[in-house]
């Protein structure tokens, strides 16, 4: 929103008209994010186009028990309520068809409602296990449904290893070119993570500060209180590394990490992104010991209440799976050089939240009397809940007695400076979708580059038969164990 917290004008904004074909369209993903998103975009005026809505489902669609799942999810976000009869209008723009198998014969209702709009662009949102991108899209083109101006969604898990992601991405490229293709990560869309490129690249204080000269080290940290809850089957397949550092710690990293683009075109930013993984330092058998630890959970409590195992949740005797990984990073070109870049994520931890902290070297000298410490400058961006941005800096505590100081935070909060309501970041990048703008969708060499980078772990782990730590639900995980002499969370040393 401007920061007057008038309402954006989109009157002189323009896209093609367009279908939206979501399979898994019955979903969870769906009904929770895909199509409120949609809903709030229009009921915003942003979307100003003639456009349809198509979900597809594996069995016969019954309407009222979708749209009484759909409707809690369009009735209220963040404390707003909307009229009936916007919701009932968005309603009538959504049909539901059966799909039972990905075969021409099956796909035929499809083929008959988009022929309907021949002027019509074509996004196909592929929200289904990745099993099934390549004969979805194999019978899309096989139906004539792909045309030089279709899209297609995919949402991770983008494969299980870089042999595997490869052979998806090869079935995906037989329908669509690489121009089409949007790999979506949701956290690119979040509004503070859109913020760092301008935090970086429009402010030449914090640019000129950002190498390895001034910055200490970096730490990324996306915590979650839940557990494994609906996902067992999926999770004991990926564990915390491949569900979470493989995309979202990866491409936060990028973001902090790259260079300046030379301009904001997509393919300008991804190669910078692609600079900072080709960077990375591979780990081996001997690193990954000292810089990795992986983790399990077992019961504790959290907010007062007691919690179950990881094993109990899946309920199996054992298993391998980590639902923690903390590790230290390191991208070995000029302004990084040397400095770690802490990661961190894990489930059921002490509370919900994702954060990056630039931790800035201390002064070279400390002129002051006090012997109490001068803390570093810390620049606090964090992503999830309660977006903000926080600069910690030293200041004197007020009174006479001489130079008494201590850290004070100067504190951007988005939800107090921008009182309108705080779009989703399923908006943002639906949105660019269907404009056409691939700058925050990983591109397949920047995807092949992280799995290069993960397989250097994952590889490490097995042959060192490297085993889990096991944490207590409730609490910050095994993280400490990868720290430096003298480093610490900032969960730790600030807020706790």
């Amino acid at each position: 929103m401007n920061a007057n917290n008038k309402k954006p004008n989109y009157s002189t904004e323009r896209f093609q008209s367009f279908n939206i074909v979501v399979f898994g369209g019955d979903g969870d993903l769906a009904i929770r994010k895909i199509y409120p998103a949609l809903f709030h975009r229009d009921l915003d005026g942003q979307i100003n186009i003639d456009y349809n809505i198509v979900g597809i489902t594996r069995k016969n669609p019954e309407e009222k028990d979708f749209f009484e799942k759909l409707i809690p999810f369009l009735e209220s976000s963040d404390h707003h309520r909307y009229h009936r009869d916007e919701i009932e209008k968005f309603i009538k723009k959504i049909k539901l068809i059966k799909v039972a198998d990905s075969t021409v014969e099956d796909y035929s209702e499809l083929s008959s409602f988009i022929k309907q709009f021949p002027t019509f662009q074509n996004i196909y949102y592929f929200s289904t296990p990745s099993s099934a991108f390549g004969p979805i899209a194999r019978t899309l083109k096989a139906c004539g449904l792909v045309s030089e101006t279709s899209k297609v969604v995919i949402e991770k898990p983008l494969g299980y290893s870089l042999e595997s992601s490869i052979a998806i991405n090869n079935e995906i490229t037989l329908a669509f070119d690489e121009h089409q293709i949007y790999r979506i990560d949701h956290y690119l869309g979040k509004e503070t993570v859109q913020n760092l490129m301008v935090l970086r690249f429009a402010n030449n204080l914090f640019e000129r500060a950002w190498n390895a000269e001034n910055i200490d080290s970096i730490q990324i940290t996306v915590a979650e209180s839940l557990g494994v809850e609906k996902r067992a089957s999926y999770y004991d397949n990926s564990g915390a590394l491949l569900d979470m550092v493989q995309n979202h710690l990866l491409q936060l990293l990028c973001l902090v990490a790259m260079e300046p683009p030379v301009s904001l075109e997509a393919d300008e930013v991804r190669n910078e992104k692609l600079k900072v993984l080709r960077a990375l330092r591979p780990l081996n058998k001997k690193t990954v010991q000292t810089d990795t630890v992986k983790g399990q959970y077992t019961r504790g409590k959290i907010n007062g209440n007691q919690v179950s195992s990881y094993l109990e949740d899946i309920e199996k005797y054992e298993s391998k799976t980590e639902t923690f990984v903390a590790m230290k990073a390191y991208v070995d070109n000029w302004r990084w050089k040397n400095v770690p870049f802490y990661l961190r994520t894990g489930k059921r931890m002490i509370k919900r939240y994702s954060e990056i902290v630039i931790n800035f070297k201390e002064v070279r000298h400390n002129i002051f009397p006090s012997k109490e410490k001068l803390n570093n400058n810390k620049l606090i961006i964090r992503l999830q809940p309660e977006e903000r941005i926080e600069l910690i800096q030293m200041t004197k505590i007020p009174g006479p007695g001489g130079y008494r100081y201590k850290p004070i935070a100067l504190k951007l909060d988005y939800i107090d400076s921008f009182k309108e309501r705080f779009p989703d970041a399923y908006e943002r990048l639906i949105i660019d979708v269907i404009r056409g703008n691939q700058t925050l969708f990983m591109r397949q060499d920047e995807l092949q580059a992280a799995w290069t980078y993960i397989e250097s772990i994952t590889n490490s782990w097995k042959s060192s038969n490297m085993s889990n730590v096991l944490y207590e639900a409730g609490t910050w995980g095994p993280g400490d164990l990868i720290l430096d002499e003298n480093e610490s969370w900032i969960t730790k040393s600030w807020r706790d």
